[in-house]
């Protein structure tokens, strides 16, 4: 038996502690008593995004902006990733113009950016919307 897993809540930021075998049940938090691994992108913010740091599944973020086209254009295609990777990466979004400090403190210089962030560092980074299938081969190239 594996040891349980760390998730942070989307909504509270309250760490839980999940065996690895029931991240398929829809798992709530046992603080608020949200759902831990929505199927589909939550909210980031200046003060949310260092509890979402922790944990032991990666955190996938797309930093976008809503006078951005190619932004809205992939937020679809970012929702559908979210409902095919539920319970294998959480993926949350952060709005670049609303919350400037926490996108420069990432680097961001275009958008929208794909981070990802496993235990805590960036592992990987992408530029630019992808379809579906680009993005699911990008994460799979990932190890998720």
């Amino acid at each position: 038996m594996s040891p349980p897993m760390l998730i942070p809540c989307p909504h509270c930021g309250g760490l839980n502690r999940i065996p690895a075998q029931r991240l398929g049940d829809n798992p709530v938090c046992g603080r608020c008593k949200h759902t831990l691994l929505p199927a589909a992108p939550f909210e980031l913010n200046q003060a949310s995004f260092a509890s979402q740091l922790q944990g032991d599944l990666p955190l996938l973020v797309d930093v976008w902006a809503d006078w951005c086209g190619p932004c809205k254009a992939f937020a679809p295609t970012f929702a559908q990733a979210a409902h095919q990777l539920q319970g294998r990466v959480r993926l949350g979004k952060l709005d670049s113009e609303a919350n400037r400090q926490l996108a420069g403190q990432l680097g961001v210089r275009s958008i929208p950016s794909l981070i990802l962030f496993r235990g805590g560092a960036e592992v990987a980074r992408q530029s630019g919307a992808l379809p579906l299938p680009q993005l699911l081969a990008w994460l799979a190239g990932q190890g998720i």
